[in-house]
Protein backbone atom coordinates (compact mmCIF):
# COMPACT_ATOMS: atom_id res chain seq x y z
CA UNK A 1 0.00 0.00 0.00
CA UNK A 2 2.75 2.48 0.88
CA UNK A 3 4.55 1.58 -2.34
CA UNK A 4 1.39 2.40 -4.32
CA UNK A 5 1.05 5.78 -2.61
CA UNK A 6 4.66 6.68 -3.32
CA UNK A 7 4.26 5.66 -6.98
CA UNK A 8 1.15 7.85 -7.35
CA UNK A 9 2.89 10.79 -5.69
CA UNK A 10 5.90 10.30 -7.97
CA UNK A 11 3.67 10.30 -11.06
CA UNK A 12 1.84 13.39 -9.86
CA UNK A 13 5.10 15.25 -9.16
CA UNK A 14 6.37 14.47 -12.66
CA UNK A 15 3.20 15.75 -14.34
CA UNK A 16 3.95 19.52 -13.79
CA UNK A 17 7.49 18.96 -15.07
CA UNK A 18 6.17 17.45 -18.28
CA UNK A 19 3.75 20.33 -18.62
CA UNK A 20 6.60 22.79 -18.02
CA UNK A 21 8.69 21.05 -20.68
CA UNK A 22 5.78 21.28 -23.12
CA UNK A 23 5.46 25.00 -22.38
CA UNK A 24 9.15 25.48 -23.13
CA UNK A 25 8.70 23.75 -26.49
CA UNK A 26 5.72 25.91 -27.41
CA UNK A 27 7.38 29.16 -26.27
CA UNK A 28 9.00 29.97 -29.66
CA UNK A 29 5.49 30.34 -31.11
CA UNK A 30 5.07 33.54 -29.06
CA UNK A 31 7.80 35.45 -30.89
CA UNK A 32 7.37 39.21 -31.16
CA UNK A 33 6.29 39.95 -27.57
CA UNK A 34 9.04 41.63 -25.51
CA UNK A 35 10.80 39.26 -23.14
CA UNK A 36 9.87 39.71 -19.51
CA UNK A 37 6.87 41.91 -20.33
CA UNK A 38 3.44 40.59 -19.34
CA UNK A 39 0.43 40.95 -21.58
CA UNK A 40 -2.43 43.00 -20.21
CA UNK A 41 -5.50 41.00 -19.26
CA UNK A 42 -8.70 41.65 -21.17
CA UNK A 43 -11.97 41.10 -19.32
CA UNK A 44 -15.23 40.75 -21.25
CA UNK A 45 -17.38 43.88 -20.91
CA UNK A 46 -14.47 45.60 -19.12
CA UNK A 47 -12.76 48.86 -20.14
CA UNK A 48 -10.44 48.70 -23.12
CA UNK A 49 -6.76 48.76 -22.22
CA UNK A 50 -4.95 51.92 -23.41
CA UNK A 51 -2.27 51.92 -26.09
CA UNK A 52 1.13 53.58 -26.01
CA UNK A 53 1.99 56.83 -27.74
CA UNK A 54 3.87 54.93 -30.44
CA UNK A 55 0.85 52.70 -31.18
CA UNK A 56 -1.40 55.77 -31.34
CA UNK A 57 0.98 57.25 -33.91
CA UNK A 58 0.89 54.02 -35.95
CA UNK A 59 -2.91 53.85 -35.89
CA UNK A 60 -3.21 57.47 -36.96
CA UNK A 61 -0.67 57.31 -39.79
CA UNK A 62 -1.27 53.77 -41.10
CA UNK A 63 -4.36 54.60 -43.18
CA UNK A 64 -2.61 57.63 -44.69
CA UNK A 65 0.35 55.44 -45.66
CA UNK A 66 -1.97 52.80 -47.14
CA UNK A 67 -3.81 55.40 -49.20
CA UNK A 68 -0.52 56.82 -50.48
CA UNK A 69 1.09 53.43 -51.19
CA UNK A 70 -1.75 50.91 -51.76
CA UNK A 71 0.60 48.17 -53.03
CA UNK A 72 3.03 48.40 -50.12
CA UNK A 73 2.98 45.29 -47.86
CA UNK A 74 2.01 45.63 -44.21
CA UNK A 75 5.51 44.94 -42.77
CA UNK A 76 7.03 47.63 -44.99
CA UNK A 77 4.34 50.12 -43.90
CA UNK A 78 5.16 49.40 -40.24
CA UNK A 79 8.87 49.75 -40.97
CA UNK A 80 8.44 53.12 -42.64
CA UNK A 81 6.17 54.37 -39.87
CA UNK A 82 8.76 53.28 -37.30
CA UNK A 83 11.42 55.29 -39.11
CA UNK A 84 9.02 58.24 -39.33
CA UNK A 85 8.42 58.02 -35.56
CA UNK A 86 12.19 58.05 -34.96
CA UNK A 87 12.58 61.21 -37.05
CA UNK A 88 9.54 62.89 -35.50
CA UNK A 89 10.23 66.11 -33.61
CA UNK A 90 10.11 66.00 -29.83
CA UNK A 91 7.13 68.38 -29.64
CA UNK A 92 5.11 66.31 -32.12
CA UNK A 93 6.04 63.10 -30.30
CA UNK A 94 4.99 64.54 -26.96
CA UNK A 95 1.45 65.08 -28.24
CA UNK A 96 0.97 61.33 -28.69
CA UNK A 97 2.69 60.53 -25.39
CA UNK A 98 0.50 62.99 -23.48
CA UNK A 99 -2.65 61.57 -25.04
CA UNK A 100 -1.52 58.02 -24.14
CA UNK A 101 -0.84 59.08 -20.54
CA UNK A 102 -4.27 60.70 -20.28
CA UNK A 103 -5.92 57.56 -21.67
CA UNK A 104 -3.90 55.42 -19.23
CA UNK A 105 -5.16 57.42 -16.26
CA UNK A 106 -8.72 57.23 -17.56
CA UNK A 107 -8.39 53.45 -18.01
CA UNK A 108 -7.13 53.05 -14.43
CA UNK A 109 -10.16 54.95 -13.14
CA UNK A 110 -12.61 52.98 -15.32
CA UNK A 111 -10.98 49.67 -14.32
CA UNK A 112 -11.25 50.57 -10.65
CA UNK A 113 -14.95 51.32 -11.07
CA UNK A 114 -15.49 48.16 -13.13
CA UNK A 115 -13.88 46.01 -10.44
CA UNK A 116 -16.56 47.19 -8.02
CA UNK A 117 -19.40 45.91 -10.23
CA UNK A 118 -21.22 42.62 -9.92
CA UNK A 119 -20.37 41.71 -13.52
CA UNK A 120 -16.66 41.76 -12.71
CA UNK A 121 -17.07 39.46 -9.72
CA UNK A 122 -19.19 37.01 -11.70
CA UNK A 123 -16.68 36.98 -14.57
CA UNK A 124 -13.75 36.56 -12.21
CA UNK A 125 -15.47 33.63 -10.48
CA UNK A 126 -16.14 31.90 -13.81
CA UNK A 127 -12.55 32.40 -14.94
CA UNK A 128 -11.30 31.10 -11.61
CA UNK A 129 -13.44 27.94 -11.82
CA UNK A 130 -12.42 27.18 -15.40
CA UNK A 131 -8.78 27.79 -14.50
CA UNK A 132 -9.00 25.20 -11.70
CA UNK A 133 -10.78 22.62 -13.87
CA UNK A 134 -8.45 23.07 -16.86
CA UNK A 135 -4.95 23.64 -15.50
CA UNK A 136 -4.78 22.36 -11.90
CA UNK A 137 -3.40 18.75 -11.66
CA UNK A 138 -4.83 16.47 -9.01
CA UNK A 139 -2.98 14.31 -6.51
CA UNK A 140 -4.51 11.13 -5.07
CA UNK A 141 -3.57 10.64 -1.41
CA UNK A 142 -4.51 7.64 0.72
CA UNK A 143 -5.88 8.28 4.19
CA UNK A 144 -4.08 6.94 7.22
CA UNK A 145 -6.71 4.28 7.74
CA UNK A 146 -6.59 3.23 4.07
CA UNK A 147 -10.39 3.20 3.87
CA UNK A 148 -10.81 6.05 1.28
CA UNK A 149 -8.93 8.11 -1.35
CA UNK A 150 -9.15 11.93 -1.45
CA UNK A 151 -8.68 14.07 -4.65
CA UNK A 152 -6.92 17.35 -3.83
CA UNK A 153 -6.35 20.20 -6.33
CA UNK A 154 -3.39 22.48 -6.23
CA UNK A 155 -3.86 26.10 -5.24
CA UNK A 156 -4.93 28.41 -8.12
CA UNK A 157 -2.52 30.72 -9.82
CA UNK A 158 -2.12 34.29 -8.59
CA UNK A 159 -3.38 35.73 -11.86
CA UNK A 160 -6.54 35.09 -13.87
CA UNK A 161 -6.19 34.17 -17.53
CA UNK A 162 -8.64 36.02 -19.83
CA UNK A 163 -10.89 33.87 -21.96
CA UNK A 164 -11.40 35.14 -25.54
CA UNK A 165 -14.78 33.90 -26.67
CA UNK A 166 -15.80 33.91 -30.33
CA UNK A 167 -18.46 36.52 -29.60
CA UNK A 168 -15.92 38.80 -27.94
CA UNK A 169 -13.41 38.41 -30.79
CA UNK A 170 -16.08 39.10 -33.43
CA UNK A 171 -17.21 42.19 -31.57
CA UNK A 172 -13.61 43.37 -31.28
CA UNK A 173 -13.03 42.90 -35.01
CA UNK A 174 -16.19 44.84 -35.81
CA UNK A 175 -15.06 47.70 -33.54
CA UNK A 176 -11.63 47.78 -35.15
CA UNK A 177 -13.18 47.91 -38.64
CA UNK A 178 -15.48 50.74 -37.55
CA UNK A 179 -12.52 52.62 -36.05
CA UNK A 180 -10.56 52.28 -39.30
CA UNK A 181 -13.52 53.62 -41.25
CA UNK A 182 -13.91 56.55 -38.86
CA UNK A 183 -10.18 57.33 -39.00
CA UNK A 184 -10.29 57.36 -42.81
CA UNK A 185 -13.34 59.65 -42.80
CA UNK A 186 -11.64 61.87 -40.24
CA UNK A 187 -8.56 62.22 -42.44
CA UNK A 188 -10.73 63.19 -45.42
CA UNK A 189 -12.58 65.78 -43.34
CA UNK A 190 -9.30 67.20 -42.06
CA UNK A 191 -8.01 67.58 -45.63
CA UNK A 192 -11.22 69.34 -46.66
CA UNK A 193 -11.03 71.59 -43.62
CA UNK A 194 -7.43 72.48 -44.50
CA UNK A 195 -8.49 73.51 -48.03
CA UNK A 196 -11.39 75.56 -46.68
CA UNK A 197 -9.13 77.18 -44.11
CA UNK A 198 -6.74 78.29 -46.86
CA UNK A 199 -9.68 79.82 -48.77
CA UNK A 200 -10.82 81.61 -45.61
CA UNK A 201 -7.33 83.00 -45.03
CA UNK A 202 -7.16 84.26 -48.64
CA UNK A 203 -10.56 85.93 -48.30
CA UNK A 204 -9.55 87.55 -45.01
CA UNK A 205 -6.38 88.91 -46.60
CA UNK A 206 -8.35 90.28 -49.56
CA UNK A 207 -10.86 91.85 -47.18
CA UNK A 208 -8.08 93.57 -45.25
CA UNK A 209 -6.56 94.95 -48.46
CA UNK A 210 -9.95 96.28 -49.65
CA UNK A 211 -10.62 97.89 -46.27
CA UNK A 212 -7.22 99.59 -46.38
CA UNK A 213 -7.84 100.88 -49.91
CA UNK A 214 -11.32 102.07 -48.93
CA UNK A 215 -9.86 104.00 -46.00
CA UNK A 216 -7.36 105.74 -48.30
CA UNK A 217 -10.13 106.60 -50.79
CA UNK A 218 -12.24 108.10 -48.03
CA UNK A 219 -9.33 110.25 -46.88
CA UNK A 220 -8.69 111.45 -50.44
CA UNK A 221 -12.40 112.20 -50.96
CA UNK A 222 -12.55 114.19 -47.75
CA UNK A 223 -9.44 116.15 -48.73
CA UNK A 224 -10.90 116.95 -52.15
CA UNK A 225 -14.19 118.07 -50.61
CA UNK A 226 -12.34 120.39 -48.24
CA UNK A 227 -10.33 121.81 -51.14
CA UNK A 228 -13.52 122.35 -53.16
CA UNK A 229 -15.12 124.32 -50.33
CA UNK A 230 -12.00 126.48 -50.07
CA UNK A 231 -12.15 127.26 -53.82
CA UNK A 232 -15.85 128.16 -53.60
CA UNK A 233 -15.24 130.53 -50.69
CA UNK A 234 -12.40 132.19 -52.61
CA UNK A 235 -14.50 132.64 -55.76
CA UNK A 236 -17.49 133.97 -53.80
CA UNK A 237 -15.31 136.53 -52.01
CA UNK A 238 -13.71 137.62 -55.29
CA UNK A 239 -16.89 137.76 -57.43
CA UNK A 240 -19.06 139.45 -54.80
CA UNK A 241 -18.34 142.80 -56.49
CA UNK A 242 -19.21 141.56 -60.02
CA UNK A 243 -23.01 141.62 -60.62
CA UNK A 244 -24.60 139.83 -63.56
CA UNK A 245 -25.66 142.14 -66.42
CA UNK A 246 -29.38 142.72 -66.47
CA UNK A 247 -30.17 141.15 -63.08
CA UNK A 248 -27.50 142.58 -60.81
CA UNK A 249 -27.18 139.24 -59.03
CA UNK A 250 -23.88 138.61 -57.25
CA UNK A 251 -22.14 135.28 -56.40
CA UNK A 252 -22.84 133.36 -53.18
CA UNK A 253 -22.22 129.79 -51.90
CA UNK A 254 -25.83 128.90 -52.69
CA UNK A 255 -25.90 130.12 -56.32
CA UNK A 256 -22.21 129.93 -57.34
CA UNK A 257 -22.71 127.20 -59.96
CA UNK A 258 -25.70 128.90 -61.66
CA UNK A 259 -23.97 132.30 -61.36
CA UNK A 260 -20.86 131.09 -63.20
CA UNK A 261 -22.99 129.34 -65.84
CA UNK A 262 -25.03 132.48 -66.64
CA UNK A 263 -21.94 134.70 -66.54
CA UNK A 264 -20.23 132.42 -69.07
CA UNK A 265 -23.33 132.53 -71.34
CA UNK A 266 -23.47 136.34 -71.27
CA UNK A 267 -19.77 136.72 -72.15
CA UNK A 268 -19.83 134.11 -74.91
CA UNK A 269 -23.06 135.56 -76.42
CA UNK A 270 -21.79 139.10 -76.97
CA UNK A 271 -18.19 139.64 -75.82
CA UNK A 272 -17.92 143.03 -77.60
CA UNK A 273 -20.86 144.41 -75.68
CA UNK A 274 -19.45 143.36 -72.31
CA UNK A 275 -15.84 144.41 -72.77
CA UNK A 276 -16.05 146.35 -69.50
CA UNK A 277 -17.24 143.25 -67.67
CA UNK A 278 -14.35 141.23 -69.12
CA UNK A 279 -11.88 143.79 -67.89
CA UNK A 280 -13.44 143.75 -64.42
CA UNK A 281 -13.24 139.94 -64.31
CA UNK A 282 -9.62 140.04 -65.47
CA UNK A 283 -8.81 142.43 -62.66
CA UNK A 284 -10.57 140.23 -60.10
CA UNK A 285 -8.90 136.98 -61.19
CA UNK A 286 -5.47 138.57 -61.30
CA UNK A 287 -5.67 139.20 -57.55
CA UNK A 288 -6.69 135.63 -56.70
CA UNK A 289 -4.21 133.66 -54.55
CA UNK A 290 -3.22 130.66 -56.71
CA UNK A 291 -2.09 128.73 -53.65
CA UNK A 292 -5.65 128.65 -52.30
CA UNK A 293 -7.02 127.20 -55.55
Amino acid sequence: MMGGIKQEQSDASQQPRASHTGDQQEEPKKRGWPKGKKRKKVLPNGPKAPVTGYVRFLNERREVMRARYPDLPFPEITKRLGAEWTRLATNDKQRYLDEAEREKMQYAQELKEYQQTEAYHITSAKIHDKKIKKDSPSVVVSSSSGSSLTKVSELPSRFDIPIFTEEFLDQNKAREAELRRLRKANIEFEEQNAVLQRHINDMNNAKERLEAELGLDEKRTQALHTHLLAIKHTLVNSLSTVPLPGTGETASLGNLDSYLSRLSGVLEGNPQKHRALLGQLHEVFSHLDSEKL
